[in-house]
């Protein structure tokens, strides 16, 4: 199910494998791919991760995470990192990704926005919703066709 991930990289950053995570079909979960940003000299400048799958979490959820460390910020390596795992998704025939995210958050909301995604909606969370545990209420939601 999980496939070789040793291409994810570019001119400036190389997406490190750090685990990947199989489903969980009682939990509604997707299979994960979980990834390490490094740039060109091995430093890690942040995170992201591809949940593979469609399921309704993960349309409020998303099929991308990502963060970057704040001394890294401003270079575009979320969104960067964002083409990358396109990359993987189209290898798993995926056809479309969603990513969230919260709408005052205006860095990641650029980061959708540089990645090339449409933004369908603000959504209100719905009340079952896991995140609104965090505080969350409502969410924007970008669909990235591959």
């Amino acid at each position: 199910m999980f496939l070789d991930t040793d291409f994810l990289e570019n001119e400036e950053i190389k997406l490190v494998l750090e685990k990947t995570v199989d489903g969980d079909v009682e939990k509604d979960w997707v299979p994960a791919y979980h990834f390490a940003i490094h740039n060109k000299q091995g430093i890690k400048m942040g995170v992201c991760d591809l949940r593979i799958g469609h399921n309704d979490k993960l349309y409020y959820g998303g099929n991308i995470g990502y963060r970057v460390e704040e001394e890294y910020r401003g270079h575009h390596y979320a969104g960067k990192a964002c083409l990358l795992l396109f990359e993987l998704a189209r290898k798993h025939d995926l056809g479309y990704l969603i990513i969230t995210c919260n709408p005052d958050n205006y860095a990641s909301r650029k980061t959708c926005e540089y990645a090339g995604g449409e933004l369908l909606e603000i959504v209100e969370l719905p009340e079952d919703n896991d995140m609104r545990e965090d505080g969350e209420f409502e969410k924007c939601i970008f669909r990235f066709a591959l």
